[in-house]
């Protein structure tokens, strides 16, 4: 099952990635309806199927090109999904062996959930706030399936992994709080990609030649009340807003690497008697490479290769502060069994 875990776990990758893919390529909307593309199962390629696809949907005339990118991306996430409820499965049937059965089955109601989103996304015509929450959705699911996995990595050790480490919990709060940080970071950038704004600045360190660009519109940009009906396929907001939104996050970022900055160099002193090398270097690369990603994203005018390694890197940057606080909880835990055991001895010898 830890194996199967992993798997789902990488396919959630590729999911997030093949969704930036047809984002990036215009295709959303590539199949008018869901969770067929014009009434077949395929993307209609003959000339027959052609004339009834058109005929059904006069105003959105079939584009090949662009419905394969939306059908590839469903059928990905399709198949994640049939994982994920064959692992909710087989906890609930084995349940009396240990396994964890709460978290399996949650994760399957979740993808539902991030399925109704999916649908939505392309019957209200991209709408943002629909978008960008779909998006978010599928970061959950990604680390959701990690946390899983790293559990039933630890239960098939067959004992609780306890880590060697001396550090106390008193980089708990800090760390959660950067996992905070970044998940209103990948917030931002979802809202980003959902309004197309990662093209309203075209250069760097500046922003159309400005360190802070007159005229940008927070009110427009981060307005969630816009109606249903556009087609928001290429964003309805006004340049101003796009502008706002795109220095949002570039603010963002920076705030996000000045932190971990301090967080992880406080840790990185104490790394010999923690034991978490490894995990503090980990984060600490994944971060440098998103933001290069995102530097490259600016000079180079958002290539296709690069926005969606930048989609993907910031799944790696999440899983990565996540595994950091899970190995940190762990040497908490460890800490405080060794504490107790030391406690326990000194009663018995005392007695």
């Amino acid at each position: 099952m830890a194996k199967w875990a992993l798997v789902a776990a990488g396919l959630a990758v590729v999911v997030i990635m093949l969704g930036a893919w047809t984002r990036l390529v215009h295709a959303g909307l590539g199949c008018p309806d869901w969770p067929g593309c014009y009434g077949f199962l395929t993307v209609p390629q003959s000339e027959a199927h052609i004339a009834i696809a058109n005929a059904r949907f006069p105003e959105t005339p079939v584009d090949v090109e662009k419905g394969w990118p939306e059908m590839i991306h469903r059928y990905a996430a399709g198949t994640l999904g049939l994982v994920v409820f064959g692992l909710a499965a087989y906890a609930v049937r084995h349940r009396k062996q240990g396994l964890p059965v709460k978290l399996p089955v949650f994760i399957a109601g979740f993808i539902v959930l991030q399925g109704a989103f999916g649908m939505w996304t392309v019957t209200l015509k991209l709408w943002p706030q629909v978008v960008a929450l779909h998006l978010l959705g599928g970061f959950t699911t990604l680390t959701l399936l990690t946390l899983l996995t790293l559990r039933l990595r630890r239960l098939a050790r067959g004992r609780p992994r306890r880590d060697s480490g001396t550090l106390p919990g008193r980089f708990g709060p800090w760390l959660y709080t950067g996992l905070l940080l970044v998940v209103m970071q990948i917030g931002l950038g979802a809202w980003t990609a959902a309004n197309y704004a990662a093209v309203a600045c075209t250069d760097l360190p500046t922003c159309q030649g400005q360190w802070w660009p007159e005229g940008m519109d927070f009110q427009h940009g981060f307005d969630v009340t816009q109606q249903v009906g556009p087609n928001y396929l290429g964003g309805q907001l006004t340049a101003d807003g796009r502008v706002a939104i795109h220095v949002t996050h570039r603010v963002g970022a920076i705030v996000v690497l000045v932190y971990f900055m301090v967080l992880l160099a406080a840790m990185w002193r104490s790394r010999r008697e923690s034991g978490l090398t490894g995990s503090i270097g980990l984060v600490a690369g994944v971060l440098l490479a998103q933001i290069g990603l995102g530097l490259a994203n600016v000079l180079l005018h958002i290539p296709l290769g690069v926005a969606v390694a930048h989609n993907a890197m910031g799944a790696i940057l999440l899983l990565s502060v996540v595994h950091l606080i899970w190995r940190h909880h762990l040497l908490k835990q460890s800490h405080t069994a060794r504490v107790a055991h030391t406690t326990m001895i000194n009663q018995e010898v005392t007695a």
